[in-house]
């Protein structure tokens, strides 16, 4: 098959933040070059030579072609981007869900990091640690006001080295020293269980490798705990995106056999494509199909089980794509909020030309090709897929929605391409009053904050979305409306 695409994720900073995503293809579309306009190219040698003889200080050369390089592409939109060395290392580590550090899956609390889960078979999970430590000191660093980004960076490093933790344990009201030997770690990017009998919660945070095959030995899981299964949740929110043939690999399983589950169109030809639910779309190198088993083991229940599907504000690009087919294809019922809006394919070339981008040694670009469209051929870009049914986040209502970042609020994004987009006056007034409850509500003992608690029995679009499998009442929002496309100014 001509193409593979995949999806790396950059999440904005802060705890309910949206998610702004990229779409690459791993195959490059190698058209004949444009004629160069060579009046505007003597400008810019011209800018060159004038920076490199009259700036105050002397100017490296390779960072001044750089970084024009890079303010080229940037002006484009947000998701085209000029890829250096680390940048290039930071992608790769996105989409393969790959890195090299201890394990742990991290957030804060009174400024200090907090290990909110060690991931299975890590240094970490081995070491001992546990949800709800505290780490006071990285090496002979303290902890207290790091930035958690700071943290990831001293904790992250070469295989085989040492890391010392210093560990507060809460429960136990001591602390202790941790030794831990760094290796690559395969994050977990999907979570499941049995929330009550008869039905059952599976979470994807983002579509990496891995994806399909955690998630077919999963729900297996699942089936095996509760054979006669009534109703599954399909929880996508806040999932930022991820390899595309995952997504379509997702899709599949509960889809009928090769019915379309996205398809994009650009000015190449090799920008314009349909997937379908079926293996050829999602099968890795080694040729096997990681759905097959799942489907024995469910004596094709899998395909026929009630499915609601949970997206918010979070839910991007490949999350879309899965929400966007189940939809039309009225497999499933989407509840929630209006989701990200990230409907624009990028293809990724390394610099390079020998190198393919998995192991390129230099830079790369990453230009918008292509707008994806659903089944049904509707673009989602800088709008987003509407749920059947909108469900605020918590039973207050939606506090913190308005403080993530869509699509559509980015600077120079694309339109949809399918008419006009109207300016909604009223967000910024929302996200002010947002980020003052958000303020609020960081002031309280974490006991007592109203944040969301994705997978339990406070979590309320969970419970809406149980409520939804069983015929129930569902708490519908009195106040979600469809947000409407928002204009760009010429």
């Amino acid at each position: 098959m001509g193409h593979k695409l995949k999806v790396a994720g950059w999440v904005s900073v802060g705890v309910f933040a949206g998610a702004l995503t990229t779409v690459s293809l791993q195959t490059v579309a190698r058209g004949a070059l444009a004629p160069l306009p060579l009046e505007e190219i003597q400008q810019l040698a011209a800018v060159f030579g004038m920076i490199k003889t009259n700036y105050v200080e002397p100017v490296d050369e390779k960072k001044l072609i750089t970084d024009a390089i890079a303010g080229m592409v940037a002006g484009l939109d947000p998701h085209s981007v000029y890829l250096d060395k680390k940048a290039l290392k930071d992608f790769n580590e996105g989409t393969t869900g790959k890195f090299v550090g201890v394990g742990i899956e991290i957030s804060q609390e009174d400024g200090l990091i907090k290990v909110v889960s060690p991931i299975e078979d890590s240094p970490a999970y081995r070491a001992g640690l546990k949800p709800n430590d505290l780490i006071v000191k990285i090496d002979d660093t303290p902890v207290k006001g790091m930035a958690l980004n700071e943290g990831v960076k001293r904790m992250r490093g070469e295989p085989n080295t040492k890391v010392n933790l210093s560990i507060f344990r809460k429960d136990e009201n001591r602390t202790f020293p941790v030794t831990i030997i760094r290796e690559e770690i395969k994050t977990q990017s999907v979570k499941a269980k049995v929330i009550e009998p008869g039905y059952g919660w599976v979470r994807i945070s983002q579509f990496q490798e891995r994806t399909v095959a955690d998630f077919a030995r999963k729900v297996e899981d699942i089936y095996k705990q509760d054979p006669k299964l009534k109703g599954l949740v399909l929880d996508l929110r806040n999932d930022p995106g991820g390899y595309l043939d995952a997504a379509v690999a997702i899709s599949a399983a509960f889809l009928p056999a090769n019915v379309t589950v996205v398809s994009a169109n650009g000015q190449l030809p090799e920008s314009k494509f349909t997937y379908k639910a079926s293996p050829r779309y999602y099968q890795r190198q080694n040729g096997q199909d990681p759905l097959k088993h799942l489907e024995e083991v469910t004596h094709g229940a899998i395909k026929t089980v009630p499915l609601v599907v949970l997206v918010n504000e979070g839910s991007a690009s490949a999350s879309e794509i899965v929400a966007g087919a189940l939809q039309d294809h009225k497999r499933a019922q989407l509840l929630g909020n209006q989701t990200f809006g990230k409907g624009s394919v990028q293809t990724a070339v390394c610099l390079d030309s020998a190198f393919r981008m998995d192991n390129c040694p230099t830079a790369a670009l990453k230009i918008t090709t292509s707008r994806y469209y659903t089944p049904s051929g509707k673009s989602i870009q800088a709008k987003g897929i509407v749920p059947d049914v909108m469900v605020d986040e918590t039973a207050e209502g939606n506090l913190f929605a308005a403080l993530r970042t869509r699509e559509a609020d980015l600077e120079k994004h694309l339109n949809n391409g399918q008419g006009d987009e109207v300016k909604d006056a009223t967000r910024e007034k929302a996200r002010e009053e947002a980020r003052i409850k958000l303020e609020e509500e960081m002031k309280k003992p974490p006991s007592e904050r109203k944040l969301p608690e994705f997978g339990t029995v406070n979590d309320f679009p969970l419970m809406q979305a149980l409520n939804q499998l069983k015929g129930q009442p569902v708490m519908v929002s009195k106040t979600l409306v469809e947000r409407p496309e928002e204009k760009k100014e010429n």
